[in-house]
């Protein structure tokens, strides 16, 4: 069974990327076609399924920063979207029942679960969207994840009212546990390297340890993985550590997308109520839209939240499964559920695929909606004065900026991602600010000098310094551009993309420690007094 599904997910997903559309709509449609031929779900394929869960929200829970919640747009966001998100389709099932359909033909308690079920928003398709579009460290990106994991740990609470395993006393004890044993999981990740040991203490950590261990005092095993995750996320190596992960995430994830096309073939029945619930999508989105703006955020960054939030969650399946075998709802509705969630998939897939489009397009009525002043996180940032700009203040980043700034009296900005690094080179007074190179959102807020001379990526990412150059040359035409490499053909690509010039890291730390050294010889052949 294992093989013929991945033989068809690929055909699919790759038939779904080659059409503009993102590879997991193919990969739903897979699951769909292989149900229509008879084959179902094996063991095998949804364990699959739950590790590449298990190893997403651990991958969430590194970049997460706790701070994130502190903020009214995400907690008042997620606190009225919950009660909003429940009524739409509570509206929409109870319209249903009057009609007397057989599957929409239950109580206020029933119509009520499915409305909570469809309020979550879909964290397996909010994510893969964030990273296909590079927006995952944006303001919009930051304050979507934070929704996400408020929404996800009310889903907790609703699959324990379903669940007959109530967690133990020992509960109380295993979230504290994670941060008592932080320096413990710090210590071991300071000395696991680079290679594939790396990957597989996080794969360790997010299965063997968070899984687990909520598991084994009744709480859900997803909620662990996003823990032990969260456990490290101030680290220095948190970063390096998520996309190392990456590939093998994005691999069991495919199994997760063909378990829920394998789900089964809805009823005609099915269908009518799943496409009913697909067409409030669009209103669900200019609620979120509409909450988002309330809270002063700018009419971009709420339109792009919205819709990376658009689809129904992986979450409210998993619900519906678990109130279905408590009898609290018909069979018939994981079906139905399975179809409103594949279709969400597509149809939000296909929104964010046109997201840069819809903003140019909604510009003048989104506007009227902004509340000014706009919050501060997503306030336009003014550095006209600047004339370079060094993106990545790491070690290689924070050289070329002090080395820049002798000759150019001060003149020179920094932007880094991580606020921890930002708030270091504040304290040792460089001017640096938080910001990612690869979001379109940074560069539309950032107002630069349209003549600036100079752009320098820095960043320990080759892809990352792909997409700053390319950002530079939209927003910046007329720059120069500088950039970092750690192969001979990544220097090629770099100029290939249009950097004017290019170095090779390695290859240039290699001749300045040669010629050091000949220096040093010829000092020690030179005749003594």
């Amino acid at each position: 069974m294992e093989i013929p599904a991945l033989l068809t997910a690929f055909v699919f997903g790759f038939g779904a990327s080659r059409t503009g559309l993102a590879p997991l709509v193919g990969y739903l449609t897979a699951g769909y076609v292989l149900s229509l031929l008879g084959f179902e779900s094996s063991q095998l394929l949804d364990g699959v399924a739950d590790l590449g869960i298990l190893l997403l929200l651990f991958a969430i829970g590194l970049k997460l920063r706790p701070r994130t919640f502190t903020h009214a747009y995400v907690w008042g966001t997620a606190a009225v979207f919950a009660v909003v998100g429940t009524l739409l389709p509570l509206a929409a099932v109870l319209s249903i029942r009057a009609t007397g359909s057989n599957i929409a033909s239950l109580d206020l308690r029933s119509a009520l679960i499915i409305g909570l079920a469809l309020s979550f928003s879909s964290t397996v398709f909010a994510v893969k969207a964030l990273e296909q579009t590079n927006e995952t460290e944006s303001v919009g990106g930051r304050i979507a994840i934070g929704i996400l994991i408020l929404q996800d740990l009310l889903a907790v609470i609703l699959l324990a009212m379903f669940s007959d395993t109530r967690p133990s006393w020992f509960a109380l004890l295993v979230i504290p546990g994670f941060f008592v044993a932080r320096p413990i999981f710090e210590w071991v990740l300071d000395r696991t390297g680079h290679g594939e040991l790396l990957v597989l203490l996080g794969f360790t950590l997010a299965v063997g340890v968070g899984a687990a261990s909520f598991e084994l005092v009744g709480l859900k095993a997803d909620l662990g993985a996003l823990t032990a995750g969260l456990a490290l996320a101030s680290h220095p190596r948190a970063v390096e550590m998520s996309e190392r992960l990456l590939g093998i995430k994005d691999l069991l994830l495919v199994g997760f997308f063909l378990s829920v096309g394998l789900t089964g073939v809805p009823t005609p029945e099915a269908l009518v109520v799943a496409l009913i619930v697909v067409l409030l999508l669009p209103t669900r989105s200019f609620a979120l839209l509409w909450l988002l703006t309330r809270y002063r955020l700018r009419g971009r960054t709420a339109l792009h939240t919205s819709l990376t939030l658009s689809a129904y969650s992986e979450f409210g399946l998993v619900v519906t499964v678990s109130a279905v075998a408590s009898g609290a709802l018909a069979e018939s509705w994981v079906q139905t559920m399975g179809v409103a969630v594949a279709a969400s998939f597509i149809a939000a897939s296909a929104a964010n695929k046109l997201r840069y489009r819809l903003y140019d397009q909604w510009y003048p009525r989104l506007k009227p909606l902004e509340r000014h002043p706009i919050t501060a996180e997503d306030a336009v940032l003014d550095f006209e004065w600047a004339r370079i700009v060094v993106f990545g203040m790491g070690r290689v980043g924070t050289g070329a900026y002090d080395e820049l700034v002798k000759h150019r009296r001060g003149r020179v900005l920094g932007v880094d991602r991580e606020a921890e690094l930002v708030s270091k080179h504040d304290a040792a007074g460089r001017v640096v600010i938080r910001g990612d190179a690869v979001d379109r959102g940074f560069w539309e807020r950032a107002r630069l000098h349209p003549e600036i001379e100079l752009v320098v990526a820095a960043m320990n990412s080759h892809e990352a310094n792909l997409e700053c150059v390319r950002r530079i040359r939209e927003f910046l035409p007329t720059a120069s551009i500088a950039a970092v490499a750690v192969f001979r053909d990544q220097v090629a690509d770099l100029h290939e993309a249009g950097v004017d010039v290019a170095r090779n890291l390695y290859e240039e730390a290699g001749q300045a420690l040669a010629d050091d050294a000949v220096t040093l010889l010829m000092s020690d052949d030179s005749p003594g007094p």
